[in-house]
């Protein structure tokens, strides 16, 4: 067994074997032997250990596991050997050089602060997609000039692109691999840069080259756009944290609620509590309640705890991952969820997607000049009240059976030629196919009885419960001959409250009324519109007047007066 080392690379801590320290350990302080006499030393090994600390990064899974031979060996490949720059450059300039290690690498996208005029957006995009800068800058000029949305684009980019700081971030910017070789030129390149600088500036000032005043400018609208960065980058991070705030507060509130209501329902079905029945009789699968309860439960509440832990990770900047296992396995059981429930779904969407209906005719004897009473009958096992209701309940009756109970039964009255009365029941309900709907209308239960001219219909029908609701109802039609008289009682209200393309003869408020049945409508008997009421109506105006009442209508003007009364029509005129 071997031993474990802490170990400090660039300000990260990793636990390390000893084996593995100790061939790490080898290779850096190679790695410093062979950078002895090189300009930028310091700089050049701080660089590859922030690239090594970068790779083991990469390699490990959460912060207790053990880094050992094999990861070490893997970045040594990645970085290059050491070995390979022992040689004196100085005494083989004419050699030729020795050929760099390959490695694959992409591009990656920073701003570009050392070549920025603003905050080197620009730049970075010009590296990333290896292009010269000047188009880029032109693309923005034609985006701010046609419609000014550039602004906008930029200010955005340039909240969310990194700055190339540190020696591999220029490196992968520009796509070059991140080994000791890269690491090593840029490194000099930048302090060849400083030389090669401040020789220049000497030139400059020495033969009054006033291009100077360029750089000045440049250099200050640098110095502006990097205090309007940062104003900038702050608002965007107070924005940020708000926004993180909202995000935990929304994913734990979803979270919390999906927890309590869903697996209050599963368990509320696993121990069988009342009100549970209503779900069976729906349900069109053998899938029970609770774990559908589980299913939604996952399928909803998986992508609101990413929610939870996004907001959680923009308020903790250095917040560790769940790691690959937990992603890939929570990815897993949500899909599973996701796909067994859009089955469920599919399932019981195609239960309701055919209709049918079952049509039982009787005749009633009632002929031209008799007189029909319609009353609607309850029952008091399953409910109290008598009025039409959409829904439907769950009810057992006298011999302890499952029954579906409904009083979503449709009342109409229309006149008919027929010398007899006849009663029409329209049974009406859903199914995944024609057969499966039409054997579900058989199966509804409605009664009604006819006796001595009164005619009691049942307000409600019940069907058994292994036929599960399908949008199930009835409509009773009654079609009366002209001539008859109907009289319907007061309960009937809701049951032929009807839009007017039932073609219902009845309108609502007629009532306990006696009503002659003509031709598609009927004449109320004893109503107070039919009986010796006052009429009286008296116009005048300076040249004319209109009077009129139950005996007669009189009419006057200059020239005019006319009589209509019982005795015929009287018309005067003064120039006769």
């Amino acid at each position: 067994m071997n031993k474990t080392v802490n170990i400090n690379l660039a300000g990260i801590f990793f636990h390390i074997d000893e084996d593995a320290y100790s061939k790490l350990q080898r290779y850096l302080e190679a790695i410093k032997r062979s950078f002895t006499d090189s300009q930028g030393r310091s700089e050049i090994i701080s660089d590859i250990e922030a690239r090594i600390a970068e790779l083991f990064t990469e390699r490990i899974q959460d912060e207790k596991q053990v880094i050992s031979a094999k990861e070490v060996e893997e970045v040594i490949t990645v970085m290059g050997q050491p070995e390979d720059y022992l040689i004196d450059e100085e005494i083989f300039d004419d050699e030729p050089k020795t050929q760099e290690r390959k490695s694959s690498s992409s591009r990656k996208l920073y701003r570009d602060t050392e070549n920025a005029y603003i905050g080197g957006v620009s730049a970075g995009l010009a590296h990333y997609f290896d292009i010269d800068t000047l188009w880029i800058r032109l693309a923005w000029v034609i985006l701010v000039l046609v419609g000014g949305t550039g602004i906008f684009v930029y200010i955005l980019l340039w909240v969310l692109m990194p700055s190339a700081e540190t020696t591999a971030e220029k490196l992968a910017m520009s796509g070059k691999p991140v080994n000791i070789t890269n690491i090593e030129q840029k490194v000099k390149e930048g302090f060849s840069s400083v030389k090669d600088s401040l020789e220049d500036v000497a030139d400059r000032v020495k033969n009054k080259d006033y291009e100077k005043v360029g750089n000045k400018v440049q250099s200050t609208s640098r110095s502006f756009f990097d205090a309007l960065g940062s104003v900038i980058m702050f608002c965007f991070t107070i924005f940020a944290k708000f926004f993180g705030i909202i995000l935990m507060i929304t994913g734990a509130a979803t979270l919390i609620g999906l927890i309590v209501g869903l697996l209050s329902l599963g368990v509320a079905d696993i121990f069988h509590f009342p009100g549970i029945d209503m779900a069976d009789v729906v349900s069109s699968t053998d899938l029970p309640i609770w774990l559908v309860s589980v299913l939604v439960l996952f399928a909803v509440g998986i992508p609101f705890f990413y929610i939870f832990i996004l907001g959680l990770k923009i308020l903790v900047g250095n917040l560790k991952s769940l790691g690959k296992l937990a992603n890939f396995t929570l990815l897993g059981v949500w899909l599973a969820a996701i796909i067994t429930l859009s089955a469920f779904a599919l399932n019981e969407v195609s239960e309701f997607s055919r209709d049918a209906n079952v049509i039982t005719k009787s005749e009633l004897n009632i002929t031209a000049n008799d007189t029909i009473y319609v009353k609607m009958a309850s029952n008091d096992i399953y409910s109290k009240g008598i009025y039409r209701d959409y829904d439907f309940d769950v009810v057992y009756n006298e011999n302890d059976e499952k029954k579906i109970y409904s009083s979503n039964v449709r009342l109409i009255f229309r006149s008919t030629i027929d010398s007899l009365a006849t009663i029409s029941i329209e049974k009406n309900a859903r199914g995944s196919n024609y057969q499966n709907a039409k054997e579900r209308a058989q199966n509804i239960e409605y009664t009604f009885d006819y006796n001595s001219n009164e005619l009691l219909l049942d307000g409600y029908f019940l069907t058994d419960a292994e036929n599960k609701f399908r949008d199930q109802e009835v409509e009773v039609i009654i079609y009366l001959p002209e001539g008859s008289i109907v009289n319907t009682d007061g309960n009937t209200y809701s049951f032929h409250r009807n839009y007017g393309h039932y073609r219902d003869i009845i309108d609502n408020g007629d009532e306990n009324q006696y009503l002659k049945v003509i031709k598609d409508d009927v004449i109320c008997l004893d109503c107070g519109h039919n009986n010796n009421s006052d009429l009286n109506i008296d116009l005048k105006n300076d040249k004319a007047s209109l009077k009129l009442d139950n005996d007669s209508l009189k009419y006057q003007d200059e020239n005019v007066k006319a009589t209509i009364d019982s005795s015929g029509i009287s018309i005067k005129s003064k120039n006769n």
